[in-house]
């Protein structure tokens, strides 16, 4: 038996999980907190103060011999800085003071494709069947504050994870709306190349909403003019009051404003053309899976929409696409369950 810590570390909150690992590879979670990361001056303490409860909280101490943090942000030997926080997070100085063993510090959004090895039944929501074939790659693409495309591959007994750009790649428009969106959103940055994540991400439905605002598309209704003043007038501030993209799906949902559904249908279908490019590069028949903040929480308009029909439109290749199985994660804490999976592998290093 194996103690194992696990985290997900963010600028705004910090979730940590104490992992028992039984002989047979089950991890068990005995005990989970989250913190406002703000509230802290660094990593250490967060995690000093979380060991403590755990034991006090278990009655006995399970010091961890391993842990693995997700980290929202890049990695550069071990070693990250967090870009809205004054945090240096350094592995060696982790196991330094807390007497860890062996810490790893990974992307989180790697994190996230270990994660999907973790998932239960109850945690899928799948938008096509496909047909499964065990040993193929699997892909990961997840829509959230910006976009993140990862893959996995087995490598004789053992599954890695390769993160990937993907999300900067060119936004290719389907469509003569599409060709205006890119057209405007070039102007309005004043830059010469838009990516896809610019629109299949949070700030990609804002952008979409923009563009169809501008033109005219609909009338804009009170309370989301209300909203979107707002978001404008805090672009740069680091606290936001309002979250201009969810105001905008949940009209959309509940069908009350046609310009946040028209920008909906847009996001979607985009989303699902991404997806399906994701889907040509890899062939992950092992199954392709939606993860980040966004698609869990519009379910209903990835299932009706547009999502499939642009995921599957792929000319000669159809066919090909038809065959992969497609997965909404529901899970939020898919990022914290692939950085246990993480941990839990460092053993065998």
């Amino acid at each position: 038996m194996t103690f194992l810590l696990a985290g997900d570390i963010g600028g705004t909150k910090t979730i940590l999980r104490l992992v028992e690992s039984t002989d047979t590879g089950v991890l068990n979670t005995l005990y989970e907190f989250r913190y406002p990361s703000n509230n802290f001056p660094d990593l250490i303490p967060m995690m000093r103060q979380f060991l403590t409860a755990a034991t006090t909280q278990l009655g006995y101490t399970a010091m961890p011999e391993k842990a693995c943090l997700a980290i929202a942000g890049p990695i550069v030997n071990n070693t990250a800085k967090l870009t809205n926080l004054p945090w240096l997070i350094e592995a060696k100085r982790l196991e330094s003071d807390l007497q860890i063993a062996q810490v790893s510090l990974i992307n989180d959004f790697e994190a996230i494709g270990y994660g999907v090895l973790g998932l239960e039944a109850k945690d899928l929501h799948a938008l096509q069947a496909g047909k499964p074939q065990i040993d193929a790659p699997i892909a990961v693409i997840g829509a959230g504050t910006g976009l993140g495309e990862c893959f996995l591959i087995r490598l004789a007994n053992v599954v890695k994870v390769f993160a990937t750009e993907g999300g900067h790649a060119d936004f290719a428009p389907r469509s003569e709306l599409e060709f205006q969106l890119l057209q405007y959103l070039l102007v309005k940055h004043n830059i010469q190349r838009i990516s896809v994540e610019r629109v299949v991400s949070g700030l990609g439905i804002v952008a979409i909403y923009q563009f169809l605002r501008d033109r005219k598309f609909a009338n804009e209704s009170p309370e989301i003019e209300a909203v979107a003043k707002t978001w404008e007038q805090e672009i740069g501030q680091s606290e936001k009051t309002v979250d201009l993209a969810a105001t905008i799906a949940k009209a959309a949902l509940e069908k009350r404003d046609r310009l946040s559904e028209k920008t909906m249908e847009m996001f979607v279908e985009a989303y699902g053309a991404e997806a399906g490019n994701l889907g040509l590069k890899l062939l992950p028949y092992g199954g392709l899976y939606i993860a980040g903040g966004i698609a869990a929480k519009i379910l209903p308009l990835m299932e009706t929409g547009g999502f499939m029909p642009a995921f599957t439109h792929k000319g000669r290749m159809d066919s090909l696409l038809e065959t992969i199985p497609v997965n909404v994660v529901l899970n939020p804490q898919v990022g914290l369950i692939g950085a246990a999976i993480y941990a839990a592998s460092l053993s065998q290093d």
